[in-house]
């Protein structure tokens, strides 16, 4: 990676570079995706970017970028869950998607309710601390639909037994005849683009702090193994992706924070994975 965003703090090396450029040539002919209205309450300001570099789409072709769409959704308990790590964790994947393949990308994301009928204009969504997640019944229709007819979810960063039986409850209202199955390690998402040794698990930057050099990563006793579950359709396509007891967001979010948290968790965990989850979501 030879430019780095000015607040970025180490350089990212790429373990399969052949890859990269075949998953962007793939992911750029596949995406279509359309315009959506963000919403009002957490717009991203133009030029508001925390450092993060802005790029031009090319308006011919404005309509065949990969958009970043984050969910918005309702929680008990603590009202706004779904905005955890926003927007830079937003901006910075979308950053690194547009640096580091040849994907053309919005530099800006968009957020989405469930209920929001532009949902099917974009084949990706992502989905952040569900462990309190609460469906309205329209939104289990709604992404049921969605599922179904060829989009992808990645649901991230929830922790331990209690949040991941919430978040089962929430989706097994979805597709109450579809159990989420472990992914193994062998399975081409940890392996299309970057090859992964083994699941990663992604702590938060304050944990990975506090028990650096101890070789802890989880942040609870009862999440000390990285689950990524899988629920696919009846085709065997992988329809959502569930990443349980780690935090790909926060390694996005926090990247140029602290050199180490970046070198030993972004650059070889979180972003590797989070490029493979995109290239597999989109190119199956």
């Amino acid at each position: 990676m030879s430019d780095v965003a000015p607040r970025k703090t180490a350089l990212f090396k790429s373990t399969a570079p052949r890859w990269i450029l075949l998953a962007g040539l793939l992911l750029t002919c596949l995406i279509s995706v359309g315009d959506a209205q963000r919403g009002r309450d957490r717009e991203i300001i133009p030029g508001d970017r925390n450092g993060v570099p802005e790029w031009s789409v090319d308006p011919v072709f404005r309509h065949d970028v990969f958009t970043f769409v984050r969910i918005k959704y309702n929680s008990f308990r603590r009202w706004g869950r779904w905005s955890t790590d926003y927007p830079d964790a937003d901006l910075n994947f979308s950053y690194r998607l547009q640096q580091l393949t040849s994907m053309k990308v919005d530099p800006n994301g968009r957020i989405l309710e469930l209920t929001d009928p532009a949902i099917f204009e974009f084949p990706f969504l992502y989905m952040i601390e569900p462990g309190e997640l609460e469906f309205e019944e329209a939104e289990v229709v709604a992404l049921r639909k969605y599922l179904l007819k060829g989009g992808f979810l990645m649901v991230d960063d929830f922790w331990g037994e209690a949040e991941y039986e919430n978040f089962y409850y929430e989706i097994k209202r979805v597709f109450p005849d579809r159990d989420p199955v472990e992914l193994p390690l062998e399975h081409p998402i940890f392996h299309c683009v970057y090859d992964l040794p083994e699941k990663p698990q992604i702590p938060s930057i304050g944990v990975a702090q506090a028990y650096r050099g101890t070789g802890r990563t989880w942040e609870r006793e009862d999440a000390r193994e990285p689950h990524y579950r899988g629920i696919f359709d009846d085709k065997g396509r992988l329809m959502v992706i569930i990443c349980h007891n780690t935090d790909l967001g926060d390694g996005w979010e926090r990247e140029g924070e602290d050199p180490w948290y970046f070198q030993e968790f972004s650059e070889k965990r979180a972003y590797p994975l989070g490029i493979n989850i995109i290239f597999y979501a989109m190119t199956h």
